[in-house]
């Protein structure tokens, strides 16, 4: 039996095992704590799931959502890890100050959070990147490459084929922002636009809560957020420009590497996940009957990918 068979059937039975005590493991949900610490004078909002004594992964939220999006797979890792789940500044129940008042790039955001990891101790983790949570990481993971010990990946672009054709809209905001303003408004934060970050083409929209974009939707409407989320995502320029040294970084170092991904996706494309295989070779990648947020339609799937990946890494049973 080939490798890509072996991986095959050892996620099928990870997941028929997993799907058999899904529900004796959902009901430590009551096990999640809630945080809040001070960085920089920021409170920053944190999910905590898990004993501090076990293996940790660091779980980075996507736009514009916060750590609220991991809840439904913290329960189903909890017994063996150490889950530590961020909202970033302006985002979620962390403190969203001006812009006058905090520089909203994604190198600020990642020192932020690399300041969380070390003021809560953890020195050692895997990056669990989904979405914006993709920039946020792979700087942490240039900053100090020795705390990574793997990294998952859902959804989160490191390379160009990855972005679809709505990204030129996108584009000519970066190009001309004051001329662009309202169109980047219309096309990335409105009600529709945040509906359908949800379902993208999915055949099953019947399976997605339709309060979570309805929540991210009041999100985005509190006082100033349309200030802060266009800042910073005028900085997600930068992002496309760091992607050759992310691609370093991953064939230099060749971490363990799992990718899932929702193929329903409309702003990443299926070839954004492929491409990490051009990257790290063995790098192992799953497409979901899912959409940007796949956790949306597949969390057992997830869970169980994240679990069989995660005891091979730490060399424990799943």
């Amino acid at each position: 039996m080939n490798m890509t068979a072996t991986l095959a059937v050892s996620a099928a039975l990870a997941c028929a095992t997993l799907q058999a005590s899904a529900q004796e493991l959902r009901s430590s949900r009551s096990s999640i704590r809630y945080h809040s610490v001070e960085i920089r004078g920021l409170k920053i909002f944190y999910r905590e799931a898990g004993r501090a004594d076990a293996p940790a992964v660091l779980l980075l939220h996507g736009f514009p959502s916060s750590s609220r999006m991991w809840e439904p797979l913290l329960p189903l890792l909890a017994d063996k890890y150490h889950l530590i789940a961020p909202d970033y500044p302006g985002f979620g129940n962390s403190s969203a100050p001006a812009p006058s008042d905090f520089t909203y790039t994604f190198d600020n955001i990642a020192g932020v959070i690399g300041e969380l990891t070390e003021k809560l101790g953890v020195t050692s983790y895997v990056l669990l990147m989904q979405d914006y949570g993709g920039p946020v990481g792979f700087r942490m993971a240039l900053a100090h490459p020795e705390r990574v010990r793997a990294v998952i990946i859902q959804n989160a672009v490191s390379h160009e084929q990855g972005l679809s054709p709505l990204w030129e809209a996108r584009r000519k905001y970066w190009a001309d922002p004051a001329r662009e303003l309202e169109a980047l408004k219309a096309n990335f934060t409105s009600f529709d636009a945040t509906r359908q970050r949800h379902l993208g083409s999915t055949p099953h929209p019947e399976r997605y809560d339709p309060d979570t974009w309805t929540d991210e939707y009041a999100f985005l409407t509190r006082p100033g957020q349309a200030e802060i989320q266009t800042t910073l995502f005028l900085d997600y320029r930068t992002n496309v420009a760091s992607y050759p040294k992310w691609q370093d970084w991953l064939r230099r170092t060749k971490p363990p590497t799992l990718v899932v991904w929702g193929k329903y996706d409309p702003s990443f494309t299926v070839a954004g996940a492929t491409a990490y295989r051009d990257d790290v070779p063995e790098a192992e990648v799953h497409l979901l009957e899912a959409g940007h947020f796949a956790l949306d339609e597949a969390t057992d799937e997830i869970a169980a990918l994240v679990r069989d990946f995660l005891a091979r890494v730490d060399g424990h049973k799943g």
